[in-house]
């Protein structure tokens, strides 16, 4: 079962089982792979992601919370920011402490710029299926897959790397053209 963004956060208010039960299973994961490359443990993990829900919860019911984005990017959010906290407690982060009272307002902050990346990945993604072949496969190839010149001129065919470096410059053109025309 999906919920939209309102019968979610209607069921976190209500402590709804299944709502809960949907909103560990859909937002646990990419919190868990955080922490743990983060020198953290599968624990540390479920502990973190537990009280950012309890806090969460608590700021809805009191109705002293108004997301400006998902939930799952609000909890992303704060749980990153408590997380850096503990590495800063055990000794493991040479950071800023980050008050608790603080949370709430970088994770708004830090919310507000994960949608914005989350509006230009769609658009990029958008607009690298706008390019076609080849340009497509190369710039993923040399940005992604971090491919040399020697390596893409073998794949496509091109009689050197110049003429590979040549064809990357036209596509990222193109490319280019695509994510700042906003039409």
């Amino acid at each position: 079962m999906t919920y939209s963004e309102e019968e979610l956060l209607q069921g976190i208010i209500k402590g709804d089982a299944a709502t809960l039960r949907f909103l560990y299973r859909e937002y646990y994961g990419p919190v868990a792979h955080y922490i743990l490359k983060n020198q953290g443990s599968e624990q540390e993990a479920r502990d973190v992601f537990q009280d950012a829900v309890v806090l969460l919860y608590d700021k809805l019911k009191k109705g002293t919370l108004t997301l400006s984005c998902k939930a799952g990017t609000y909890l992303h959010a704060v749980c990153r920011k408590m997380w850096l906290k503990r590495l800063v407690v055990l000794g493991r982060f040479g950071g800023k402490i980050i008050e608790d009272n603080d949370y709430e307002q970088e994770a708004e902050e830090d919310s507000d710029a994960f949608s914005e990346q989350e509006e230009q990945l769609k658009r990029m993604s958008l607009c690298m299926s706008k390019l076609g072949e080849p340009c497509n496969t190369l710039l993923t190839d040399y940005y992604f897959h971090k491919l040399n010149m020697e390596a893409i001129t073998e794949k496509f065919g091109y009689t050197n790397a110049d003429n590979a470096k040549n064809q990357k410059y036209k596509c990222m053109q193109r490319l280019k053209r695509y994510f700042f025309d906003k039409a």
